[in-house]
């Protein structure tokens, strides 16, 4: 079992910049390939980025160039540093595990971008 905490979200107006944490406690954190999801009011949850255990990085095209996903294994913590915030982004922001068919989520953390 994993449990996942997030924080970090909040207010920030366009262009600026956020970096979220996540948290994971429980189990052995290396071994999970690590994710950013987001929702946003009306719309289905997509993948923002996710980082494999050894440290490949995968991006939606929509935040490339702007947002960077890492991981420190040894604080069990996975990292969204998000810049060039756009109101489009706005969206609670989950951070998710998974290895194999085994995935878990956080609870989210309320990201807004506005002016």
């Amino acid at each position: 079992q994993v449990q996942l905490v997030e924080s970090g979200g909040g207010l920030v107006q366009p262009g600026g910049s956020l970096r979220l944490s996540c948290v994971a406690s429980g189990s052995i954190f290396s071994i999970y390939v690590m994710g950013w999801y987001r929702q946003a009011p009306g719309k289905q949850r997509e993948l923002v980025a996710f980082i494999t255990s050894g440290g490949s990085t995968n991006y939606a095209d929509s935040v490339k160039g702007r947002f960077t996903i890492s991981r420190d294994n040894a604080k069990s913590t996975v990292y969204l540093q998000m810049n060039s915030l756009k109101p489009e982004d706005t969206a609670v922001y989950y951070c998710n595990a998974g290895q194999g068919a085994t995935i878990y989520w956080g609870q989210g953390t309320q990201v807004a971008v506005s002016s």
